[in-house]
């Protein structure tokens, strides 16, 4: 599995930013010590961290990386700093557009991506879930599944969690009634005729973000959504978020789980064991 820094010049947020990505372009077959990759070009999962992280979160709190090696899935990791994915007020911070369309051009520029909107998918975690929601619900042409897992979806309607919350919104009553709301962002998408993406939420039972997660994958269920729901006697940390992407993996339509030669499988009984998992 190749795991990839990358650095570049964002024009959204007009400064250098940086990616991690994950290709599995570097598979090697058990018997023949050959590459497996035979340049199709990859399904692409859009990962997003949560509040206080960035690009690194989510290979070094689970084992995503594994997971998408298995399925041959790409991964694209960015840092959305504090920002809740969307546009502040300041200028050179359009983290909306960086999310929605330019992260999708840049690395199907830069990788071998497919750029079909079925083989496109946005998630995250906390804050990222809210990134992933919202944005994939604006950008829902771009996005076929979106995933949110214990989702900041309380900051419109529900009690203030932190005390920066506040200063999120110039007046957080109007800026309710605009597409930041993923309540209105859904209304919009569905009085323009766009297509719905299909919906994984989950939410653990002991995390205070329940009940807003649960509001919502029932507003989804009442305008028609395909939603698939899970939650974890669990509450808002990284064991649950590791066990959640596992199973939007399993949840994403990406075919069978395939194995290769990687680090540490020096087991001659490995090809057999990974045949065994697959059937």
């Amino acid at each position: 599995m190749a795991l990839i820094q990358v650095n570049y010049l964002s024009r959204a947020l007009y400064r250098t930013v940086p990616l991690n990505v994950i290709l599995p372009t570097d598979k090697i077959d058990y018997e023949r010590t050959e590459y497996l990759y035979d340049g199709r070009k990859f399904k692409t999962l859009y990962l997003l961290h949560g509040l206080l992280g960035n690009y690194t979160d989510w290979v070094s709190g689970t084992r995503i990386q594994r997971w998408a090696e298995e399925h041959n899935l790409a991964v694209i990791m960015p840092s959305g700093d504090n920002s809740y994915y969307f546009s502040g007020r300041m200028p050179m911070n359009d983290y909306e557009t960086f999310i929605g369309e330019e992260l999708l051009e840049i690395t199907r520029n830069m990788f071998p991506l497919s750029d079909k909107r079925e083989d496109t998918f946005i998630a995250g975690l906390s804050m990222g879930g809210y990134g992933a929601l919202r944005n994939g619900i604006k950008y829902s042409d771009n996005f076929s599944h979106v995933a949110g897992l214990s989702s900041a979806l309380h900051l419109f309607g529900y009690e203030q969690r932190h005390e920066f919350e506040s200063g999120l919104f110039e007046d957080k009553e109007a800026a309710g009634k605009t597409d930041l709301n993923p309540v209105v962002a859904l209304e919009n998408l569905l009085s323009e005729g766009r297509t719905l993406p299909r919906f994984y939420l989950s939410c653990g039972s002991r995390d205070d973000l329940m009940k807003c997660n649960k509001d919502f994958r029932d507003l989804l269920m009442k305008k028609g959504a395909e939603v698939t729901w899970d939650e974890e006697d669990r509450g808002h940390d990284w064991d649950f978020w590791d066990s959640q992407i596992k199973k939007v993996i399993d949840w994403l339509p990406l075919g069978e789980a395939q194995g290769g030669l990687g680090s540490g499988h020096v087991n001659v009984n490995e090809k057999q064991e990974r045949e065994k998992i697959t059937k």
